[in-house]
């Protein structure tokens, strides 16, 4: 079964921090990105009361996830915003120029609409959680199977805003970062919940996602079903995702192992499913991608469900809010040698006033249809290199790097750069700019290694580098949190 993302599919502004949905997944929703309401609700008693009607919750949990705010859109645009790769067309803050220029504080909308609409899958996968704890009414498999994906969400949820709100791991990680709210709430109010350390953050998060895999199927009956739900795959990949974040390499390597062998072929099979990268980089981005590379993404398979202009991926790249900063990876010479032979050279377009533009998502215009690639098996491998350079495994660091390379550049053969580990770790550094550029990494990878926020130039102005030590190197704790929750740190 495909899910539904239509009743979930623009975002939520709200005056409580957890807002009262009872209704999980039966909202209304206006085309006003920053103007919806709940409009209809049922009891929990009965949203949970027969097989169908539990799937019509996780339904509603992963179209919560796939909202414009968060994974379906902007806050994908927002972390490459902050980094270096993008230049911004234009000052209006609406696109997202307070974003890109640094200057957005506690008050401002999107500041307020991630944390909102991320704390908001969060509460739609604590109510999961809770009303399945004891339920008969599905098969104690299947029970155990939906209370995993929720974990699996929540995990994300966390580790985005963690990612987002609080001092990196490395920095600081007994600094307060967010409140753990870890308990249904379907009646409003209760806001109140002191902040939790950076450190507690990620071992709920990894908590979360071991819990999930234990119970995690290996895939599921359709591959688009398999690419778009929470699978066992699913959990171990995001995992060295996190563990990459908290510089922990050891456990990088442990969970990376779990998905991909030592030595070429580098895949991962389990029954019938294969995870791999796709012989054609091309293929990654055709709108609808539900490959073997695909570990997670968000699937938009109508009109109605797909992101509006001011969200969707394409709708940014394209339009263009956003263009190549001449500076940036786009400088590298897998784009802009004449004798590159890289694939993904062909991902970059031209427009016609001279702007490099990325062009991994095609739809330029309305729906704005094409899937959000969330976990890919070639971040994986690269996630799996790094914390293998670091460890000291060079020959297999190597490898990794090489296998992501000759993927779309078969004959192409390292020679600099590879000899000595730090010299390694940032070829990897570079490579995963070339392969991830424009899905959402850039900045979370400056910031889990604390460096520097580069300055860059545009169309809208300067944006001046951000120190680690500035206030605003990450983003505030937002205003409407301040103001609901007493115990939150001022």
């Amino acid at each position: 079964m495909i899910f539904n993302y239509k009743s979930y599919k623009k975002s939520i502004r709200t005056a409580f921090i957890i807002t009262p949905f009872i209704a999980l997944l039966l909202a209304g929703c206006s085309d006003d990105a920053l103007d919806t309401v709940p409009e209809t609700s049922i009891s929990t008693g009965t949203a949970f009361s027969t097989p169908a009607k539990i799937l019509a919750q996780v339904n509603g949990l992963y179209g919560q996830f796939s909202n414009p705010s968060f994974y379906g859109g902007r806050y994908i645009i927002f972390n490459e915003q902050r980094g270096n790769e993008f230049s911004q067309n234009d000052g209006n803050n609406s696109t997202g120029a307070n974003v890109w220029n640094q200057s957005i504080t506690a008050s401002g909308d999107f500041v307020n609409s991630v944390w909102s609409v991320a704390y908001t899958t969060i509460n739609f996968s604590n109510i999961l959680i809770d009303n399945l704890a004891t339920s008969t009414v599905v098969t104690e498999d299947l029970r155990k199977n939906y209370i995993a994906e929720a974990k699996f969400i929540r995990a994300i949820s966390y580790f985005s805003l963690v990612q987002t709100y609080a001092k990196p791991y490395a920095q600081n990680s007994a600094a307060l970062a967010l409140p753990l709210r870890l308990k249904g709430n379907s009646s409003g109010g209760l806001n109140d919940l002191a902040f939790s350390s950076v450190a507690d953050v990620y071992t709920q998060i990894i908590k979360d996602l071991d819990e999930a895999e234990a119970d995690l199927p290996d895939s599921y009956a359709t591959a688009i079903v398999t690419a778009s739900r929470a699978h066992k795959a699913t959990a171990i990949a995001l995992k060295t995702r996190v563990y990459l974040s908290k510089g922990d390499y050891p456990k990088v390597i442990s969970e990376a192992g779990k998905l991909v062998p030592e030595s070429a072929p580098f895949q991962y099979v389990s029954g019938s499913l294969t995870h791999r990268l796709e012989p054609n980089v091309a293929t990654v981005y055709g709108g609808s991608y539900v490959g073997n590379e695909a570990i997670f993404s968000i699937p938009f398979t109508t009109a109605a469900e797909a992101p509006g202009l001011q969200s969707a991926l394409s709708a940014n790249y394209l339009t263009p809010v956003l263009y190549f900063n001449s500076s940036g990876i786009i400088a590298d010479n897998v784009f802009s040698s004449a004798l590159s032979t890289d694939a993904r050279k062909a991902l970059v377009i031209t427009n016609g006033t001279g702007q490099k533009l990325l062009n991994k998502f095609k739809k330029s215009g309305a729906p704005f249809t094409d899937y959000v690639p969330v976990i890919r098996y070639a971040e994986v491998l690269l996630n799996y290199a790094e914390a293998a350079a670091q460890n000291e495994n060079l020959p297999l660091a190597r490898n990794l790097l090489t296998a992501v390379r000759n993927r779309s550049d078969a004959a192409y053969v390292f020679t600099t750069g590879i000899a000595g580990k730090e010299e390694l770790i940032t070829t990897i550094l570079n490579e995963r700019r070339i392969e991830l550029v424009g899905e959402g990494f850039r900045t979370h990878d400056l910031v889990r290694r604390v460096q520097t926020l580069p300055g860059k130039t545009g169309n809208a102005g300067v944006a001046p580098e951000v120190l680690p030590t500035a206030s605003n190197y990450v983003w505030a704790i937002p205003s409407n949190e301040l103001a609901y929750n007493k115990l939150a740190p001022r």
